[in-house]
């Protein structure tokens, strides 16, 4: 070993890499079961583990700012003073991180008054001159000045990318300069605005650039300003005391008072139980053992098992021995000794086989057989369902080992061996994995393979256990596996015309992707499966969700017929109606202008109309015109009613007229829309492609698109809708009495609650008390205050909240259990609907009172909004089984919001509709009386 290797230093900037960890997960933060945001512990821990595998360290230390630096603070009160407040999540992480680093025996570092910058400086330079290597960890740019042959900046990678080392050589050609020292003159020139450092005026990157390579450093420049024209000089002459101080600023102290005592750093092992302890109380698992790995001696090169050698190559695995011949090989068992699982791809140790001779396949679907647990995935050629043809297929059922089954591009063929593999679909007692597995359902529908049995779906286990997150496979196999798989854009290249197919890659290419993809839905299945048990949510996955997700393919493959002239003549008439429209607010506003560009209608309505003398400006300068600014305006002038009208008719027309007909599927004409069980939060489904939940209906013109969608010949469409299926269900979840009388008694909710709060008989209601009413009744489920009531109703905010003060008065239940929910929140972190679906509220202890606000809403609503979710789920799935037991020809099609939507043979309306109606209404057992409005027709703008 080289003298020198036993001499490498690492220093980590550990708020550098604290905050770097947070912000990578920003959009899709990492929760525990209670909550607790552990994106920044999590990002920072991770980091500091791969640190260590990767390089081996043999001296490490993490360094912390401690306090306020006063040695700059003193010379400029401003420093960092432009700073936001430190998000809440790091403010919490770091207490964590203290620990994780006490039992792993790393030293935590910090001098009071001082930067961990100037730390890191002092013990890099005192270790230089013991000839110790060192590497500061950062990706802060400030450190490039400190860069010597001895000291170089660790750049860990973003997002699984490679690290970046910069030395002397590095640093010179990223400034251009000679020398890293003049880093400094670079920073004092153009200054920093995350530091606040004020630099000189006027100039900025280029302009240092430029005038390092002319003077040198910024004394030279500032002796020599004769040499600048214009206002450039001006501005130079004019900031240079702020430049000479932006120096002293940006200069990294390396004095001091910290020592560097070499055996203080050395790199022990660490106190697994003491580390395990922090990581099992954040639900840190799969980081236990890759730390475990970091410390482990280094494996053979060369794994041999029973007759098989396993080789680790520069290009992946190779494998000899009877493991090429799998035609002959019938122990699968000998293939499982040797897995184990590394980062990427080129690094681990898989087994990764493809099996294309039948007798081989035979043997494979034996030993599948024999398994209680399968993981399995489908590669195709395209996204869509409808089209995709079979190009192989997957299996895995224990991490770091899988098969590739490779498909002929002959329809006949792909039959033939789909049937060797019928067995392992349709046995009932083995569980089949899938990520994403409605799409594998129905592609293998397409080709009369019915997936049956029990069936689990990684994607929506990982929906359940954190709704707020983000799904993707790889996503999640980053996150928790923290293992970088193969793109599939690598392998077919970027979207676009030019994309290939899966099919025209290589066996060896293909059989990496697809069983890599089966191994990891299977490792993820060994992370979920537990969790879910422990959230108390395996009744609501596999009773609910999964049962549901077999319902939704067969709504989907079924789809439903579209009156493409219905459509078009809709077509012309919004086309006349936005022509009248324009020609009102032409007249309205005294000149013609580009409705469609905001900066054109900001000026009309701001600068020449004059309605709002405070009107906002957008980032880019014009006066912003989105539609909450409008409808504030609304009650101003007349013409915001035609704007927004115009507006809506454009809506409907691109996204809904003009756009259907294109998403016909050509071979049995109808729309096939997409639900996605995974995409809001609350539990409700979403339908994509086209989306047909937010088709407006509150506007004759958007129920009008209703009646494009139709029956077949000889059916008719029949619609049942829940009736108030939120406010039925906050009065049973929080057995608000007066609200559960009045629903049992059948009375009208809104008429009732009117009555109550204006102490008036139930007949004397009018029609504006019932209407306001109507909007405190739903207004409280949403967590509405005075100020959004006031608005919506036309009261004084004086009025709005003394009638939400008699609304507490009248259901006192209510409010208990409002407050209690909101409770809840704070004490576990998350609330949960009737059947146990969980909503994280991480936000719900902040200190922010709009955050905290938001998510104290949330506490109240999601619980309802996920209840009503559960029951039309619940609906669904006893709907589904009744038709199929009762051999009904009646098929369900849609589901939009607390509707259901069938196309049912005329002969069976009655009998289904009795049906639907009965399961509907008594999905789940409740005190409050479910009501569900049936509805007929040949259209469902005519059903509903």
């Amino acid at each position: 070993m080289d003298a020198t290797q036993d001499k490498r230093l690492f220093l980590i900037d550990a708020y550098a890499m604290i905050f770097r960890g947070y912000y990578a997960l920003i959009r899709n933060p990492r929760l525990t079961s209670k909550g607790l945001d552990t994106s920044a512990i999590f990002g920072f821990t991770n980091s500091l583990i791969e640190l260590i595998r990767r390089e081996k360290p043999t001296h490490l230390a993490v360094v912390f700012d401690v306090g306020q630096a006063s040695v700059r603070t003193d010379d400029y009160s401003d420093y960092k003073a432009n700073r936001s407040e430190t998000p809440e999540a790091i403010k919490i992480a770091v207490p964590y991180i203290h620990r994780i680093l006490e039992a792993m025996h790393i030293p935590r570092l910090g001098v009071e008054g001082y930067e961990a910058d100037d730390v890191i400086g002092t013990i890099a330079c005192k270790a230089e001159k013991e000839g110790y290597t060192t590497f500061m960890v950062t990706p802060d740019k400030d450190f490039a000045q400190l860069v010597t042959d001895k000291i170089k900046i660790y750049k860990p990678g973003l997002k699984g990318g490679d690290i970046e080392i910069l030395g002397v050589e590095e640093v010179k050609a990223k400034y251009e300069i000679e020398d890293p020292k003049q880093v400094i003159d670079f920073l004092a020139m153009m200054g920093d605005a995350v530091d606040n450092i004020p630099g000189l005026e006027g100039v900025g990157e280029k302009t240092a650039m430029k005038f390092l390579k002319e003077f040198g450093n910024i004394e030279t420049l500032l002796a020599n300003t004769d040499k600048l024209k214009g206002k450039l000089k001006e501005k130079v002459e004019a900031s240079a005391e702020r430049g000479i101080l932006s120096k002293k600023l940006a200069t990294i102290i390396c004095d001091a008072p910290v020592e560097f005592h070499q055996e203080q750093y050395d790199l022990e092992t660490p106190d697994f139980e003491k580390v395990k302890e922090v990581f099992d109380e954040i639900e840190f698992r799969r980081l236990y053992e890759n730390l475990y790995r970091a410390f482990a001696p280094a494996p053979t090169e060369t794994v041999v098992v029973s007759e098989v050698e396993v080789k680790q190559t520069p290009a992946g695995t190779e494998i000899k021995g009877q493991v090429m011949q799998l035609d002959l090989f019938a122990n699968f068992e000998e293939l499982e000794q040797a897995t184990s699982t590394k980062s990427t791809i080129e690094q681990n140790d898989h087994l990764y086989q493809f099996i294309d001779n039948p007798k081989a396949q035979k043997k494979l679907v034996d030993n599948l057989l024999q398994q209680k647990v399968v993981c399995f995935d489908t590669e195709t050629t395209s996204l869509n369902e409808l089209e995709a043809e079979l190009v192989g297929m997957s299996f895995s059922y224990k991490k770091g080992l899988a098969y590739y089954i490779p498909l002929s591009e002959d329809r006949a063929e792909v039959l033939q061996t789909l049937e060797i593999f019928r067995p392992f679909f349709e046995k009932e007692d083995l569980l089949k994995i899938a990520h994403n597995l409605k799409y594998d359902y129905k592609v293998l529908k397409q080709y009369d393979i019915t997936v049956k049995g029990a069936m689990f779906d990684t994607m929506i286990a990982h929906y359940l256990l954190n709704p707020d997150g983000r799904h993707g496979m790889d996503y999640l196999s980053e996150v928790y596996l923290n293992y970088k798989p193969v793109s599939i854009e690598t392998i077919i290249g970027k979207k676009g015309k030019k994309q290939g197919s899966f099919r025209d890659a290589d066996l060896r290419t293909q059989t990496d992707y697809a069983a890599e993809d089966a191994d990891i839905t299977f490792q993820l299945y060994e992370l979920f499966a537990p969790q879910l048990k422990k959230e108390n949510l395996e009744e609501l996955f596999f009773n609910i969700e999964m049962p549901l997700m077999e319902v939704l393919a067969k709504m989907e493959l079924a789809g439903i017929s579209l009156d493409e002239k219905w459509l078009a003549q809709e077509s012309v008439d919004l086309e006349n109606d936005l022509k009248q429209l324009e020609t009102i607010i032409f007249e309205l506003s005294g000149e013609e202008f580009n409705m469609n560009s905001p900066k054109q209608l900001g000026e009309i309505l701001f600068e020449k109309m004059q309605l709002d003398p405070k009107a906002k400006k957008t980032k880019t300068g014009q006066y912003a015109t989105s539609e909450d600014v409008l409808q504030k305006l609304s009650s101003k002038h007349e013409i915001i009613k035609h704007i927004l009208e115009y507006r809506t008719y454009q809506k409907l027309k691109s996204t809904y007229v003009d756009a259907l007909p294109s998403q016909i599927d050509k071979e049995d004409n109808r729309v096939h829309t997409n639900f996605s069980q995974t995409t809001a939060a609350t539990g409700r489904l979403a339908s994509v492609n086209p989306n047909l939940q937010n088709i407006p209906i509150r506007t004759l013109r958007g129920q009008q698109i209703r009646g494009a969608f139709v029956s077949g010949e000889g059916k008719k469409i029949i619609s049942a809708d829940y009736s108030q299926i939120e406010l039925r269900l906050i009065a049973e979840i929080s057995g608000e009495d007066n609200m559960i009388k009045a629903f049992q008694d059948g009375e009208d909710i809104h008429a009732s609650t009117a009555a109550k709060l204006f102490k008036i008989p139930l007949e004397e209601v009018s029609k504006t008390q019932r209407s306001q009413a109507k909007t405190v009744n739903f207004g409280i489920i949403y967590g509405q205050g005075a100020f959004a009531l006031a608005e919506q109703t036309g009261l004084s905010r004086t009025e709005a909240k003394q009638m939400i003060e008699a609304y507490f008065e009248t259901y006192p239940k209510l409010k208990e259990y409002m407050a209690e929910q909101v409770n809840k929140a704070r004490q576990l972190g998350f609330v949960e609907t009737i059947l146990g679906r969980k909503r994280h509220l991480k936000d719900i202890n902040s200190n922010n009172f709009v955050v905290r606000g938001h998510a104290e809403r949330n506490a109240v609503n999601a619980p309802v909004q996920g209840s009503a979710a559960d029951v039309v789920k619940l609906a669904m799935i006893k709907i589904d089984r009744e038709l199929e037991e009762q051999q009904l020809k009646t098929k369900m099609l849609l589901q939009v919001h607390d509707e259901l939507i069938f196309e049912s043979p005329a002969d069976e309306i009655e009998a289904a509709s009795k049906l639907i109606k009965t399961e509907m209404e008594n999905a789940l057992k409740t005190q409050v009386p479910l009501l569900v409005e049936i509805g007929v027709g040949d259209n469902w703008l005519e059903a509903h």
